[in-house]
């Protein structure tokens, strides 16, 4: 066994290889079968838990109670806007006061006057939801949902929603977007550790699905239009389990490790369905499969980007696991396309870019 890696996402990086071949010809949902004893994945899985921690939260810092906000409006926005960027601001001092200066640091780029969060929580691992655009008057309205491992911390990282958000909005710009779309990166949910055992179970997602229904609710007080999910990697799990409950006119698949179901009639939803994965993504190696293991469910299904899957599939360019929202990328303008309701500019993995 090894560690993980960038090459390896999520719990299956931890087992035997050969185990790993035998569980990728399972199906969804299907449990062992007898060539493969439950006891030996229940073994693989212990010894994983064994071998590997869950990164902690930061070093518990006393903050100061968070401001209370008025209800979400368009005419309350400002206020909140503010409101946000002060407690921000705030708790990066007493995060640089209780040893944490990494946080502290990230939290001042987060509070500066230029950046907008319709909420802030610095418990825990921290949560954030930034607004890039005009959020009142947009025509189109699109939430990247983040996967394994982002923090407040790293809200601004290659993979993070903050640096997504933004760079899908300069795409969208340079296609001539105008003000007719407005960004959300959402970091509304605890996403699991990418060394914790959670990261290859429901949990996180169930948690997340509902948190993500909520917001999405509360944002049409502020503008009823058209709402794209935007969802990387453990993001695509939440996005799959939100799927039935939420009205969205697209939800968007990359570096996925599977939506948690069988296939896009599984999901049971009207949205358009897209899926699309980088030449250099690690995430493809990861057995698309979902056991039942003592009534705890592993693994995510089926793999989105096969066509038997069901979603439309786009080009997603050459990149890895954490390239898809990058500047330039392939992926990136096809996201942006789909953002934009510009379906027949999107382009496929056959056609290219």
């Amino acid at each position: 066994m090894r560690l993980l890696d960038s090459a390896r996402i999520g719990l299956a990086a931890l087992w035997p290889h050969s185990l790993r071949e035998q569980i990728d010809h399972l199906r969804p949902g299907k449990i062992m079968p007898n060539s493969i004893p439950r006891k030996t994945l229940a073994v693989s899985i212990a010894l994983s838990a064994a071998l590997v921690t869950s990164g902690p939260a930061h070093a518990a810092i006393a903050f100061s109670p968070l401001p209370k906000l008025p209800t979400l409006s368009a005419s309350s926005l400002t206020e909140r806007y503010d409101l946000n960027r002060a407690a921000m601001a705030k708790a990066a001092d007493e995060a640089q006061f209780g040893g944490e200066p990494a946080l502290a640091h990230a939290l001042r780029n987060l509070a500066v006057p230029n950046r907008d969060f319709l909420s802030f929580d610095p418990s825990g691992d921290g949560r954030g939801i930034e607004v890039v655009g005009d959020l009142v008057h947009a025509q189109r309205i699109a939430v990247v949902v983040p996967g394994a491992g982002n923090t407040l911390s790293n809200f601004d990282s290659a993979k993070g929603p903050g640096v997504g958000a933004e760079a899908l909005y300069h795409q969208a710009q340079e296609l001539g977007a105008g003000k007719s779309l407005a960004v959300i990166g959402w970091l509304g949910y605890d996403p699991p550790a990418v060394d914790s055992m959670h990261i290859a179970m429901l949990g996180h997602a169930d948690t997340g699905a509902k948190a993500l229904k909520a917001f999405l609710a509360q944002i049409k007080t502020v503008n009823n239009a058209p709402v794209t999910l935007l969802c990387h990697s453990y993001g695509s799990v939440v996005c799959g389990q939100a799927a039935p409950h939420v009205k969205v006119t697209d939800i968007a698949v990359f570096g996925s490790p599977g939506m948690g179901v069988g296939s896009v009639s599984d999901l049971n939803t009207t949205a358009r369905v897209w899926a699309g994965r980088g030449t250099s993504d690690g995430i493809a190696d990861v057995p698309h499969v979902q056991v039942d293991l003592l009534g705890v469910s592993v693994g995510f299904g089926d793999d989105p980007v096969d066509p038997a899957f069901g979603a439309r599939l786009f080009d997603a360019g050459k990149g890895g696991h954490s390239d898809y929202l990058r500047t330039g990328d392939t992926a990136l303008r096809n996201l942006a396309l789909i953002a934009m309701g510009r379906d027949d500019e999107v382009t496929t993995p056959q056609s290219g870019s």
